[in-house]
């Protein structure tokens, strides 16, 4: 089993790539994750072409749906259809709307889940299948503060976006939560601070580092 990069009692960190690592790990609640888009974006430790997108994706979904109960991939809508069939689509949705598509303004991007919803399966009641994002706006602090992360890493998903859609996908404090591409560590930030234990895998050493200091300084919800 790999070293740990970085460990506290609430979140595992392991440098490395997860299409090693996966196989190593044990069951988890939920796979909470963001792949490269096939864009061209400039990652440490990765060529960000469609033809390794794709290859991710036979190689990585198989190993994330064996590791849990639900997984939730957010994939960019020109990316849908490289996935295999989900079990249903979430929403994230912009408001204000936010960039251009050859449609108008995008005001929505897509979020694969497979699995079934765990508030109806924990007799909770039903949840919307949207998830508003308000952080696009550059006037908030969680706006600022997605900017200045964008600094380091050109995908980063906005913090208080992906606690929401993290509470939309575990209902029970006691889930562990899997991000086999964590980037800067937005996945077990938000896991800490809502007091869920997490594992995140990384394969860029520098974004490894970014993602301990950020689990380092994170507070706790109580």
């Amino acid at each position: 089993m790999a070293k740990p990069y970085y460990q506290d009692k609430w979140v595992t960190i392991y440098h490395g790539d997860c299409r090693e690592i996966l196989p190593e790990l044990p069951k988890v609640d939920l796979v909470l994750t963001d792949l490269p888009y096939g864009v061209g974006e400039v990652y440490t430790s990765y060529q960000d072409t469609l033809e390794n997108l794709k290859e991710l994706i036979k190689v990585t979904l198989p190993l994330m749906l064996s590791k849990a109960s639900i997984t939730a991939i957010t994939c960019g809508v020109p990316n849908i259809l490289l996935y295999p069939k989900p079990t249903w689509i979430l929403a994230r949705v912009y408001p204000a709307g936010y960039g251009s598509t050859p449609w108008g303004f995008d005001c929505w991007t897509p979020i694969l889940v497979y699995g079934g919803d765990p508030y109806l399966k924990n007799r909770m009641g039903r949840r919307p299948n949207i998830i508003l994002d308000n952080t696009q706006s550059a006037i908030s602090e969680e706006g600022r503060q997605h900017n200045k992360a964008k600094e380091e890493h050109p995908c980063v998903k906005p913090l208080e976006f992906w606690k929401n859609l993290l509470v939309r996908c575990s209902v029970k404090t006691s889930d562990i939560i899997l991000d086999p591409f964590l980037g800067v560590g937005t996945t077990v930030v938000a896991a800490k601070q809502l007091n869920r234990t997490s594992i995140g895998i990384e394969i860029g050493e520098k974004y490894c580092e970014i993602a301990a200091n950020r689990c380092r300084q994170s507070v706790m919800e109580f």
